[in-house]
């Protein structure tokens, strides 16, 4: 855990801020020693100054933007080794914006919205820069590959905030999609109706989940009942996890950096809409498998 403190006096206390970590089986080698730590220094940094969540998560998906100007504009190993650094700056971004949330008590569905849309927006941007930047038919590769990130990122982020929900109670956007829709006026509708098409395509791509979430739900009510949940939950549920580090972000930013190295990011494109997708259908028939197994030992819970 890390920990940040003003000067020790005789009259006040040390202030001290404790990060809680994060589980251990939803953090990969990358996050764990480089991503993560940056990001909890970043928050910490910014925790006494006007920057608030959403700015960070704009951050985020303007580094993105960075990146595919590198990548596409500047000459050379330069842009590819720039264009790579800004990359994966948004992954520091990403986590600090959350990491600053929960220091300055600012969590909230929207800003669960905002971060989720300056990925999508900022990843869209890049997709589209890359294919304009070679042209012809690479269009086709390209757009193979938004629409599988589009779904391979929605299964795979769903399948973890999941976990998290169920096996240590931290709610995500499944349990609060309609407070998102509580801002008034036309933002209020946008963000309302992408919050309830990101949770039904959620619940399209993690077969029974809907189901097992109201057996959670119904057993979790009663105390008697929270910790044993939530020991099934996690004995069981992080055999859901088995492809979180393919399907996830980390190593597709490497792997870009590298097949424009090569010089062309047609190799990326053709590995997100062959590979990654033959994972996610693994991955989709893992998670009916794990729901069937997790329903099964739950109903065997006392009530």
């Amino acid at each position: 855990m890390a920990r940040a403190g003003g000067m020790k006096t005789t009259t006040e206390p040390k202030a001290q801020t404790v990060f809680k970590a994060r589980p251990a089986e939803l953090e990969d080698g990358l996050n764990r020693a480089i991503y993560h730590p940056l990001s909890r220094r970043l928050a910490l940094i910014l925790q006494h100054t006007p920057v608030t969540p959403n700015m960070i998560s704009v951050t985020s998906g303007l580094s993105i933007v960075a990146a595919a100007y590198c990548y596409t504009s500047v000459p050379g190993p330069t842009g590819v080794a720039i264009g790579l650094v800004f990359h994966i700056l948004w992954h520091i971004f990403d986590g600090a914006d959350g990491d600053l949330a929960r220091l300055t008590g600012k969590t909230s569905p929207l800003g669960e919205m905002i971060d989720g849309l300056a990925d999508y927006i900022g990843h869209v941007v890049l997709y589209t820069a890359l294919a304009w930047h070679v042209g012809g038919w690479i269009w086709a590769a390209a757009s193979a590959a938004a629409v599988s990130r589009i779904l391979q990122a929605n299964h795979i982020e769903s399948v973890r905030r999941t976990y998290l929900w169920r096996a240590y109670g931290v709610p995500w956007l499944r349990q609060s999609k309609e407070r998102v829709a509580e801002r008034k006026g036309l933002v209020g509708i946008v963000l309302g109706s992408l919050a309830r098409l990101y949770v039904w395509l959620a619940g399209k791509l993690i077969p029974h989940s809907a189901r097992t979430d109201t057996l959670v739900e119904s057993l979790e009510t009663n105390p008697d009942t929270r910790e044993r949940v939530r020991t099934v939950c996690k004995q069981i549920g992080r055999h859901a996890l088995a492809y979180q580090a393919w399907l996830g972000p980390n190593r597709r930013t490497l792997l870009l950096g590298l097949s424009m190295a090569l010089g062309n990011p047609l190799w990326f494109f053709l590995w997100e809409a062959t590979v990654l997708n033959l994972l996610l259908i693994l991955s989709v028939a893992r998670q009916r498998a794990v729901n069937e197994s997790l329903g099964a030992a739950l109903a065997q819970s006392p009530a």
